[in-house]
Parts: structure tokens; C-alpha cells; sequence
């Protein structure tokens, strides 16, 4: 189960995570993202509250990244120990900004 929250403000988009991204919920966020993008040029992906991530959600958030790099910047906040050992074992915390 993975629950989105969206916050916009103006080019500044926030999506808020909680659950899990995995094979299930991946498309969930890619179609969020695809609907979404248009007209953003800073994204922050707030992983707080996500207790989990696959390499269908590391996908999501690969295209994500190229997408933002045509057009602004994109950032992981908040991401966990589980997450950002995730991110490490994969080489993600060369890819993404994550603070």
C-alpha cells in the first residue's frame, strides 16, 4: 500500500511517500509523476514516512530524475536507514540529491 500526498506551489512540487514502493505500487507513482511534472522545476520526493523500496519503485524514481534533469532539480528528503541502504547497495546516492 502506498499512500501519495501531492503539495504544489507554484514551479515547486512535493510528493510525500508512506507505505511501500514496490512492484505493486510503483505504477501508482509513475502515473503521479507523469500527471504531474508538467511546469515543475524543483521536485522534492519526501520519504518520511516509507518504509520501503523495490527496484520497480528505484525505477520510478530513475525516470523521475532524468525527467527533472531536462527541466529543474529533484531531491530525496527524509529517506530512512532501510531506504538509504537501498540507495547505497544500488549506487542511487550517486544518481539522486538526497539530503
Amino acid at each position: 500500500m502506498l499512500n501519495i500526498v501531492t503539495k504544489q506551489d507554484g514551479s515547486a512540487l512535493t510528493f510525500e511517500l508512506e507505505g511501500r514502493l514496490d512492484t505493486t505500487t510503483a505504477p501508482q507513482l509513475e502515473a503521479e509523476v507523469k500527471s504531474a511534472l508538467t511546469g515543475v522545476s524543483d521536485l522534492t520526493v519526501d520519504m518520511g514516512k516509507l518504509e520501503y523500496i523495490s527496484s520497480a519503485g528505484l525505477r520510478v524514481l530513475l525516470s523521475t530524475q532524468k525527467a527533472m534533469n531536462r527541466q529543474g532539480s529533484m531531491r530525496v528528503i527524509h529517506a530512512n536507514e532501510t531506504v538509504m541502504e537501498i540507495f547505497e547497495v544500488t549506487g542511487f546516492t550517486d544518481i539522486l540529491t538526497i539530503e
